[in-house]
């Protein structure tokens, strides 16, 4: 096989992904002094651990060698390309800046959809109505090159129904103040609380938003979204009201609002490792943590579950389905590496795991939602794209009966990009598929074993290959029906049904 620059990100990406599933239990301590590429840098600080980089050269400060990175598949490889973040494979740069074409920034708001674009942006009856790039997410704008976007979510003000998104940054939190979205407000942002990293993840209850981040030692910040009523001075740079460090790190948080308890999940003993191995250990195992959070700013650990391991995402809810044995309870439902695992955390003395169920070509069972009624579960699969070909597949539970779940089917998207978070909104399931953008799949038809696209608002335009760029996450639950969705490179869009 012929290697060319753009293959070195795939390689890379793919050994990443291999690692996670290594057999650690017979490892010695040696393994943290590997140096696969004999490049002098051991494997855990190598910024590109499988292709000898011995000057660790970084240009564009994204954290991976500039040997090893392609980011937008043109040919370069990020150290000399002008627009490392989208393709520019002719490196035009039309006003000299030293910046491609592509990336130089334009006005992106108020684009309908027409003829099947938005500017640049392919779409299916979604107009873009607003757009922050990375920069516009940051005040200190000069480091945007090493600051990547991800988890998003929502708050509406009780007090005059202004909205606000909430985007998660490598280095920060970034508010936006979503009133006009043609103009676009950054309030403020909240620093890391320890140090930067590429996995950040946010919920809200009772009008304050629960940070956590994989960033060593991260734990839980606290911020009252209040603060951000009439702001004096433009952006600003907040601290956080509480600082929650009973745990370490986290992947991922989910709130239950019905009980005001939050659930981080992930969590990990030390620093996040290219081999995530048994012994690293974690509170829980990795499995969830019951923080009280009924006095917001006052939480407190209750308990945990560790009986299946590392849970990578969630979703809890107050049982109100078909399976009336549960109804009332606090049901749990685990995203974990290969399976879905259900369980009764009730009383968070004593959970009871329900049952779990895996499916045939697992790779990574990333994260799920419920339909409204809680008859199924929908599940993205983050590496079975990248394992097997083929186009983005989405799995559906049927848990009308939670002691006995069921594969119902497996739905095939309309690219073979990989898929991310996805939430449901009445019969819309809305979907970050990365390099596809969002997608916004009609499940009315479900119980028929028959989900349709019906529309999308595609991020990343160069294309919708399999790889790990583009839509991150996507928050649909706005009265307005402005939807958010964060790109990891090109920022915060936000899109409207079109008329």
């Amino acid at each position: 096989m012929n290697l060319n620059h753009s293959n070195y990100s795939y390689i890379f990406l793919l050994l990443f992904v291999c690692s996670i599933f290594s057999n650690c239990e017979n490892e010695s301590i040696d393994q943290n002094f590997a140096d696969n590429d004999n490049d002098g840098y051991f494997d855990l600080t190598d910024n590109c651990p499988f292709i000898s980089n011995p000057n660790q050269s970084d240009l564009n400060g994204d954290g991976i060698g500039d040997v090893c990175s392609d980011l937008d598949d043109d040919g370069l490889i990020d150290g000399i390309d002008n627009c490392p973040f989208s393709a520019n494979p002719n490196q035009q740069d039309s006003d000299g800046d030293g910046i491609g074409d592509t990336c130089d920034l334009v006005d992106f708001s108020s684009l309908p959809c027409s003829n099947g674009f938005a500017g640049e942006y392919p779409c299916n009856g979604y107009d873009l109505i607003g757009y922050l790039s990375v920069d516009d997410l940051s005040i200190d704008s000069g480091s945007s090159n090493n600051t990547r976007v991800n988890d998003s979510w929502g708050w509406t003000d009780p007090i005059d129904n202004k909205e606000y998104a909430i985007v998660g940054l490598s280095s920060h939190t970034a508010f936006v103040d979503m009133s006009d979205p043609d103009n676009l407000i950054l309030i403020g942002t909240l620093p890391t609380a320890t140090v930067n990293s590429l996995w950040r993840d946010l919920k809200v209850y009772q009008n304050h938003v629960y940070i956590v981040s994989e960033a060593y030692e991260h734990g839980m910040q606290v911020f009252d979204l209040t603060r951000l009523r009439n702001v004096e001075e433009i952006p600003v740079e907040f601290t956080a009201d509480v600082d929650f460090k009973d745990f370490g790190r986290a992947h991922n948080i989910v709130i239950n609002e019905d009980s005001g308890y939050a659930y981080p999940v992930g969590n990990q003993g030390g620093g996040r490792n290219f081999v995530r191995c048994e012994n690293e250990g974690g509170l829980f195992d990795g499995g969830p943590i019951f923080v009280n959070i009924q006095n917001p700013t006052s939480p407190y650990i209750e308990g945990g579950f560790e009986d299946d391991g590392y849970t990578h995402d969630a979703q809890v809810v107050t049982y109100s389905g078909p399976d009336i044995d549960h109804t009332g309870k606090e049901i749990f439902i685990g995203s974990n590496e290969n399976a879905i695992t259900i369980v009764d955390i009730s009383d968070k003395s004593n959970p009871i795991l329900i049952s779990s169920i895996s499916y045939e070509n697992v790779r990574y069972t990333h994260q799920g939602w419920f339909t409204e009624d809680y008859k199924y579960f929908i599940v993205g699969d983050e590496l079975d794209e990248l394992s097997y070909g083929g186009n983005t597949r989405t799995l559906i539970f049927n848990l009308t009966d939670l002691d006995n779940p069921s594969l119902s089917f497996e739905y095939f998207g309309t690219t073979p990009a990989i898929d991310h978070n996805g939430y449901t909104v009445g019969d819309s399931y809305f979907l970050a598929n990365y390099r596809a953008g969002m997608r916004e799949i009609d499940i009315s038809q479900i119980e028929s074993k028959l989900m349709t696209e019906v529309g999308y608002f595609d991020t990343y335009p160069e294309n919708d290959n399999p790889n790990f760029t583009g839509a991150w996450s996507v928050y649909p639950y706005f009265e307005s029906e402005n939807i958010v969705i964060s790109d990891i490179w090109n920022g915060l869009f936000v899109v409207k049904r079109s008329n």
